[in-house]
């Protein structure tokens, strides 16, 4: 198993000097794991500590880095082991031709986390990374400690986010791979992301993409999630979940369906936030979810 202290310890000596400042955007070293089925993760850690598995959101260009880069360091800082994948079809993971279902990707986020000797951890996702993290704690309730969830996923019957949200039907309505989905478009595209668009810098779209010109449409054309409403009575570990009021591609309901259906749930709503709280107020979210990690 690997190794762990205790949850909020920030260690001293030359481990202290190794802590990376809390606003810290660097990457670590990038690490690589391969599934049984022969699919490659890439993926990057930091820290030491319980661990924490961050579950990227779907999207044109998306990656596991891009979406935590702001939340990583104050998590590793205070003690969690952080561990952040690239689900398959995103990032630099292997994009292989197939149904990406939600099944799917909760078998593949239970063998990583089996490759990697995790017996118990907390999981935090946001979008499509939510509604893989309430299906592996579906899935496999006792390994799972703790829920943090933002904009999840998979709490509407899949049409309803292709008829309703201006983000969904943005990002589906030019095709992956085609000549006019570029650099400018995927710009308009990820302005809907956040309420306040100085998020979207030149940087994020260079290397955003960078991912997309390796994506397969099958990523998107293939996607399938269920509803899980109904089952968000048997989650067995406590949730917290956070909601941008302007969110563009999950519905603001979802923040309603998550404290009725859940046994033990909290929800921290935002004005003049979109799909990215992680990103448009990283203080708030990083300071709330390591206090909920380490109380709850």
């Amino acid at each position: 198993m690997r190794q762990s202290r205790t949850s909020g310890s920030a260690g001293s000596g030359e481990e202290q000097s190794r802590r990376l400042p809390n606003n810290s955007h660097q990457k670590p070293k990038s690490q690589y794991l391969t599934l049984n089925s022969g699919i490659k993760l890439h993926y990057t850690t930091m820290g030491e500590g319980f661990p924490v598995l961050f579950l990227q959101g779907s999207g044109p260009g998306a990656s596991g880095w891009l979406n935590f880069r702001y939340n990583a360091a104050f998590f590793a800082n205070n003690g969690y082991d952080v561990i952040i994948p690239d689900l398959p079809g995103f990032g630099d993971s292997d994009k292989p031709e197939l149904d990406y279902t939600l099944d799917f990707f909760v078998e593949v986020v239970l063998e990583f986390a089996d490759k990697m000797d995790l017996q118990q951890f907390a999981l935090v996702g946001n979008s499509l990374g939510g509604a893989i993290s309430v299906g592996v704690a579906l899935a496999q309730p006792e390994r799972v400690s703790h829920l943090i969830l933002m904009g999840c996923g998979a709490l509407e019957d899949q049409p309803y986010y292709g008829q309703h949200m201006e983000g969904i039907q943005a990002m589906t309505k030019v095709p992956l791979g085609s000549p006019e989905f570029t650099p400018t478009y995927l710009k308009e595209v990820l302005k809907l992301i956040v309420f306040d668009p100085k998020h979207i810098t030149d940087e994020l779209i260079e290397e955003r993409f960078r991912v997309l010109k390796t994506q397969k449409p099958s990523v998107f054309t293939r996607m399938s999630t269920p509803n899980l409403t109904d089952r968000l009575g048997d989650i067995q570990c406590p949730v917290l979940g956070f909601w941008g009021a302007n969110d563009r591609f999950c519905p603001l309901s979802g923040a309603e369906k998550l404290v009725t259906g859940c046994n033990n749930a909290q929800v921290i709503t935002l004005s003049k936030c979109g799909h990215w709280v992680m990103i448009e107020h990283p203080e708030l979210f990083n300071q709330r979810s390591v206090e909920f990690l380490q109380n709850t």
